[in-house]
């Protein structure tokens, strides 16, 4: 057995070196530099033999976590938009503020009402007011009416402009579901991933159980050195964090979409969806998709409500008249001998500019059109960058898709079943299974990070492509 052991004294090496090179994420671990003593079988299991009860007391203090791992109800990714349509708190929020911009545009569109003034005049101290009731009092009564007449048509201007922001505010709200439908596929999407890298880590652990099951049988016939076996006891506790933190991912995922669907945390969902199928981007006009995106149909409402705005600023040098009428009743009294009677009159109120002219009021109306318009063309820049940067992430992450689905992982299969097979017989060594084990797990969480990367590359696609035109979700 010793003769066994300072027969693979230069593996024992090796797989210390490649044990520093492959820790990756897990706990570091001090490792003294290396000397010819410590390459003494015996030290070198003991050395081991601390570094495997480490990392399994890490994974001992990491157990008690894992009772919060993800039990809630699966969630096809329609019932999932549905329930985030319904529930999210931006996109009531959006709701909201449509309402208000409808009641402004009310308000807005109403005419002046008119005023109504009662008034007593000519009334004497000395003399009184005279007796009996009160329409035989000796005092002069007037009743009056009078009526705010707006000109140069301050009231279409004012109620155009507050349409124009309501309807604005309907594309708002659509635009704000566009974004709620692409965060929602996005978290998804991460939560697909999650689950499958969950089952990827869990599948690697279960192998690295048995592997370890049958090293030790082969080490109890003489026919592996312990320190073989050490070091797949090392790589199964590593790969035993790494399915903890897979875990903790899907959960991390999982609270993530419940944020967007506004639905408790302790009712974490499960995607039951498959990843969606490959998918060319279209060779459709990107700039007219662009101008039918809610928020450029919004921008540019906000554009024509400016310019109502301006012509109703400039409107305030028309000015507004005041037309009143009013009729009179004087009694008999002591300071009117003449007789009872009554009197009608009519008054004109005009305002006059001598001191101001609105000058303000119209420069501000002028500085906000100037705005609503370099707003509009700075979001039409961002949204057609948007839309090529898009399309172009979309066909880069199908070719990715298709070389890892019908390539890599296909590669990486073989050689990682080429290698188990020579291991479990016995034709090599156990540097050589590990290695394959490590390149196989790489490849396959690539491979899932680049399938999750292609479905949000796809949704974002379709978020920057409308099906339909943005005046018809406005209009919801």
């Amino acid at each position: 057995m010793e003769a066994m052991l300072r027969a693979r004294e230069p593996n024992t090496a090796s797989s210390m070196n490649l044990y520093e090179a492959t820790r990756g994420n897990s706990a570091p671990v001090a490792v003294p530099p290396q000397s010819p003593g410590f390459l003494k079988p015996g030290r070198h299991r003991k050395r081991l033999g601390a570094i495997c009860i480490l990392l399994a007391t890490v994974s001992l203090l990491q157990r008690p976590a894992q009772a919060a791992a993800t039990t809630g109800p699966p969630l096809t990714l329609a019932e999932t938009l549905r329930i985030a349509g319904e529930r999210n708190r931006d996109l009531r929020l959006t709701e909201v503020a449509v309402r208000a911009a409808e009641a402004a545009a009310i308000t807005a569109g109403a005419a002046p009402n008119p005023n109504l003034t009662l008034q007593t005049t000519n009334i004497n101290p000395r003399a009184g007011v005279g007796a009996g009731s009160l329409n035989e009092k000796t005092v002069d009564s007037t009743i009056r009416l009078d009526q705010l007449v707006e000109r140069g048509g301050k009231r279409e201007l004012r109620s155009r402009n507050a349409d124009l922001l309501a309807h604005a505010s309907r594309f708002d709200a659509a635009q704000a579901r566009r974004a709620l439908i692409l965060a929602v596929s996005i978290a998804y999407y991460d939560l697909i991933a999650a689950q499958r890298k969950v089952d990827a880590a869990t599948e690697t652990a279960t192998l690295f159980d048995s592997s370890l099951r049958a090293a030790e049988k082969r080490k109890s016939a003489g026919d592996m050195a312990g320190a073989e076996v050490e070091r797949l006891r090392v790589d199964r506790l590593r790969s035993q964090n790494d399915a903890r933190q897979a875990e903790a991912d899907l959960a991390r995922a999982g609270l993530a979409l419940n944020l967007l669907m506004a639905t408790p945390a302790s009712a974490a969902p499960r995607a039951s969806d498959d990843w969606p199928a490959l998918e060319e981007p279209g060779t459709g006009d990107i700039e007219e998709a662009v101008e039918r995106r809610p928020d450029i149909v919004a921008a540019r409402t906000r554009v024509e409500a400016a310019q109502a705005a301006s012509r109703l600023a400039q409107a305030a040098n028309t000015r507004d008249v005041t037309v009143g009428i009013q009729f009179e009743h004087y009694p008999v009294s002591a300071t009117n001998a003449q007789g009872t009677g009554n009197s009608v009159g009519i008054a004109l109120q005009i305002p006059l500019f001598t001191r101001y002219q609105f000058q303000g009021e119209i420069r501000s109306a002028v500085a906000g059109l100037e705005q609503a318009r370099e707003n509009l063309d700075r979001l039409r820049e961002i949204a057609l960058a948007d839309a090529l940067r898009s399309r172009s992430d979309l066909a880069a992450a199908a070719d990715r898709l298709r070389r890892s689905r019908d390539e890599l992982l296909v590669a990486a299969r073989k050689s990682m079943d080429a290698a188990e097979y020579a291991f479990r017989n016995g034709a090599t060594s156990v540097t050589d299974v590990l290695d394959a084990r490590r390149t196989w797990r790489a490849i396959q969480i690539d491979a899932i990070t680049t399938q999750a990367d292609y479905a949000k590359a796809l949704a974002a696609w379709h978020a920057a492509q409308p099906v339909q035109a943005s005046t018809d979700q406005g209009e919801k």
